[in-house]
């Protein structure tokens, strides 16, 4: 069972694809981590947005799909693209998504530390929050 991470920046999804499996922790390859909405405003630009991350996910068996969640309110608010991409991921089909806030991530770290440090996963730098998303809800099991 494939888990993904994922932290919506702007117009932009990030991902990081990860499994567990005996208590050990896989980071598996992902063709493709940086996915943005390009034209927000274009309902088949949206559509086509949801088919490739559909394919996606499909291709590599994801089964989870953890989304680090983001305030609708205040200094930290998301904005509007970013809340069409959440709406387009969370209408998939055949794939569970979860929302969890910072706050349970840092819980969950402090509980169960990272083993390795980030550099020693072999991700780029920007993936680090989508990683401690999935690494956080697949720790919980």
């Amino acid at each position: 069972m494939i888990t993904c991470g994922a932290e919506i920046k702007g117009s932009e999804l990030i991902l990081c694809l990860l499994s567990k499996q005996d208590g050990l922790f896989q980071i598996a390859e992902c063709r493709q981590v940086r996915h943005p909405l390009h034209n927000p405003n274009e309902s088949e630009s949206i559509r086509k947005f949801q088919r490739l991350i559909a394919k996606l996910f499909e291709d590599y068996k994801v089964t989870r799909l953890v989304i680090k969640e983001r305030p609708t309110k205040g200094k930290f608010a998301g904005g509007a693209v970013g809340f069409k991409i959440e709406a387009c991921l969370q209408l998939l089909e055949g794939v569970q998504v979860e929302l969890i806030n910072n706050a349970a991530i840092k819980e969950v770290l402090q509980k169960h530390p990272i083993p390795i440090p980030f550099k020693a996963t072999g991700l780029k730098a920007f993936q680090e929050s989508a990683f401690n998303v999935g690494y956080a809800a697949l720790a919980e099991e």
